[in-house]
């Protein structure tokens, strides 16, 4: 590794090459990267000028590695896109005497029944909850907030453990699936809450926040399916979404409400019959490449802006792009073994708004829809560009249309 004779951003964790390769390499074209992650980098190694090897879960191991990083070279800012480690990131920036969020705030975010109690003395609409250990005080909790509920894990994320109970003799069942993502949520937060279900279309608000000052900068409409589950099957978004004024207050204040001051948040929602109301404000930049979404769409890269934020430097929030751009994720038609996976088109001339095409899993392997499936569920991803929603949804039933997926038992 060579030696960088410019400040260097120090990233923790978040290196996974499909859906977080892109956030290293557009930081890595602004600031020297040094990273701390649990094992040496391989693919990504030619944009990463040092390393440290640390358990990137664990507060006091991520000092560690950061004080040995910050004894080589001077250090810029520190930014992670993993939300498992956004509490040891905190904790580094402290320990630096950096700016940054508070792992006060941090905390409050990762732990969901801290987040409501933040949210509920704010004033900011979100969903009645109650966390609970057992199953007989999911029963009252239950039967006190009136079904449909959701049962989640209070600390986890990618919607791990999380399921939708429409009576209460589901809730045996539905319990022991909770508990058991609960029992694998990160430490922030413990036991599982039992939660009002919000009834109407979930979307997601990008958000940057510099020096406290929120700016909504985009609006991510989910697909959401296999219910009673919460996997995320696509999403969408679009420069100048009529719907980013009227969520965007919203989003912000949940954001205060948490103490937040710098970076980049994914503030989720519903938006149901009285309003946006907050399922949970995540302290980075979304999951399933929405971030490469939003700069298809406007321009904005949030990896750098979360960069030059680290780093104390004004992020540019000017749009440079008016378009749409969504993702299309696919599932195995069934449970079994992956025969065939083809599809009648790929990116190139003939077909310029198919931005990328994303194989997941290889013919051979064994896969299983959501939730048994876990990593293994997704088959692939496909990203189209369009001058509107409509036509985008169009591209993507046109390549589904011609796409071959086939499962043996």
């Amino acid at each position: 590794m060579s030696r960088s004779t410019s400040p260097v951003l120090i990233v923790v964790g978040g290196t996974d090459p499909i859906y977080r390769g892109y956030c290293l390499e557009q930081s890595a074209a602004a600031y020297p990267i040094a990273l701390i992650d649990t094992k040496p980098p391989s693919r990504q190694q030619h944009l990463v000028v040092d390393h440290e090897v640390a358990d990137t879960h664990d507060p006091a191991a991520v000092v560690a590695a950061g004080l040995a990083l910050a004894k080589r070279h001077a250090i810029a800012g520190v930014v992670t896109w993993d939300e498992y480690c956004l509490v040891p990131t905190a904790q580094l920036v402290a320990r630096l005497g950096l700016p940054g969020n508070s792992v006060e705030s941090m905390n409050a975010g990762r732990n969901k029944a801290a987040s409501r109690a933040k949210f509920a003395e704010h004033h900011v609409p979100s969903a009645t909850s109650t966390r609970v250990d057992t199953l007989e005080e999911a029963t009252t909790a239950a039967s006190r907030t009136g079904f449909p509920v959701v049962l989640k894990p209070a600390s986890h994320a990618a919607s791990i453990g999380v399921i939708c109970v429409d009576t209460p003799e589901e809730l045996p069942a539905a319990w022991e699936f909770a508990a058991a993502g609960a029992g694998e949520q990160g430490p922030e937060g413990h036991g599982v809450l039992v939660e009002e279900y919000l009834v109407g279309p979930e979307i997601s608000v990008e958000c940057v926040t510099v020096g406290g000052t929120t700016t909504a900068v985009a609006v991510t409409r989910k697909e959401v399916g296999f219910a009673p589950y919460f996997e995320e099957t696509g999403h969408t978004v679009t420069a100048g979404d009529p719907l980013l004024p009227h969520v965007a207050p919203t989003a912000a204040q949940a954001v205060r409400a948490l103490g937040i001051t710098d970076g980049v948040q994914h503030v989720e929602m519903r938006l149901t019959a009285s309003g946006p109301r907050i399922i949970e404000v995540n302290s980075r930049i979304g999951g399933d490449l929405i971030g490469t979404l939003v700069r298809l769409a406007t321009g904005l890269d949030l990896p750098r802006i979360a960069a030059d934020i680290a780093c104390g430097n004004d992020p540019s929030l000017t749009p440079s792009a008016h378009r749409t751009a969504a993702i299309k994720i696919l599932y195995p038609p069934a449970d079994g073994i992956l025969t065939a996976r083809r599809l009648a088109a790929e990116p190139g001339r003939q077909f310029p708004w198919l931005h990328q095409v994303a194989w997941l899993q290889d013919v051979g392997d064994r896969v299983a829809l959501p939730p048994k499936g876990g990593a293994n569920a997704r088959i692939g991803f496909l990203i189209v560009t369009a001058d509107s929603p409509a036509t985008a949804h169009e591209r993507l039933a046109v390549l589904v249309e011609g796409l071959t997926l086939a499962v043996a038992p």
